[in-house]
C-alpha cells in the first residue's frame, strides 16, 4: 500500500510527531511505500536543525533525517507555515535577507501542491495532529 503522511504538530508539544514517525517506520518495515511526509502548521518545527533536546531524550528531528536518508523519503515543510515560524532553507533565507538557515538534512521547503500530489499518488493519507 502507498501512504502519504501529514504531520501537523511540533516535535515536543504533542504526541503526533512521535506517532507519525513510528507509523512511518513500521509501514516501511512492513514493505509499504511512503509517497511523502508533509509537515504543516506547527509540524514544520520537526525540521529544525537547531533543536538541542536533553541527552536523555529522543532527538525527533534527527530521527526523521535518518529515516529519510535510509529510505529516500521526501520530508516536505510547508513554505508558508515554515516562514511564519522562522524556518528557512538557504534559498528562502537569501530571498528574505536573512543571514542563516535552519533546515535539517533531508527536509525541504515546498508548497501545498506537494501535499495534493502525495494524496493523488497514495492509496491513503494519514494525518497526525489537529
Amino acid at each position: 500500500m502507498k501512504f502519504s503522511i501529514m504531520v501537523n504538530e511540533g516535535p515536543y508539544t504533542h504526541q503526533a510527531s512521535d506517532s507519525a514517525y513510528h507509523f512511518t517506520e513500521a509501514a516501511l518495515r512492513a514493505g509499504h511505500q511512503i509517497v511523502r511526509v508533509f509537515f504543516y502548521h506547527d509540524g514544520v518545527n520537526n525540521g529544525t536543525r537547531l533543536s538541542v533536546p536533553p541527552q536523555d531524550d529522543r532527538n525527533v528531528c534527527d530521527r526523521w533525517s535518518q529515516l529519510a536518508q535510509q529510505h529516500q523519503l521526501e520530508l516536505i515543510l510547508c513554505v508558508a507555515a515554515a516562514q511564519r515560524r522562522g524556518m528557512l532553507d538557504a534559498d528562502e533565507a537569501k530571498r528574505a535577507g536573512k543571514d542563516s538557515n535552519n533546515i535539517a538534512p533531508g527536509f525541504e521547503i515546498s508548497g501545498l501542491g506537494q501535499l495534493i500530489d502525495a494524496g493523488i499518488q497514495a492509496d491513503r493519507t494519514i494525518v497526525f495532529g489537529d
